[in-house]
């Protein structure tokens, strides 16, 4: 069984996919780009803020389904210039400071609305 998750305060999705899943004891959340829930816009100052966006959206989700960061047990993280890794990675780690999720990161082409980051997460709820 599974069932759908939406929240207004994370961006809706922009294509034929949800904004999470929970399913089998976990919360499958979709690709999150750095878009403000409220103007529908991605956000403007460079990759900081727009992984900073990306991280508060994942945020937003778990928090809808009373989860925390601490509940992530896996994440993906799409960049557009792998350059930008370890700016990423020290904003990355404010949100996970203890018992890290396992993950991924890779750098990709191009991402949807051109973004610089995308983060796709895995919770146990």
């Amino acid at each position: 069984m599974k069932a759908v998750v939406n929240t207004d305060k994370a961006p809706g999705a922009i294509g034929p996919y949800s904004q999470a899943i929970k399913a089998g004891g976990f919360l499958f959340i979709s690709g999150q780009m750095p878009v403000d829930p409220i103007s529908n816009g991605v956000v403007e100052g460079g990759i900081e803020a727009q992984t900073t966006q990306v991280l508060e959206n994942i945020k937003a989700i778990l928090s809808h389904q009373g989860l925390l960061m601490d509940n992530v047990v896996k994440t993906t993280v799409f960049l557009k210039d792998l350059n930008d890794f370890q700016i990423v990675n020290s904003i990355y780690a404010n949100y996970f400071k203890e018992q890290a999720p396992a993950r991924a990161c890779v750098q990709v082409v191009k991402l949807p609305k051109d973004v610089m980051v995308e983060i796709e997460a895995i919770a146990v709820v």
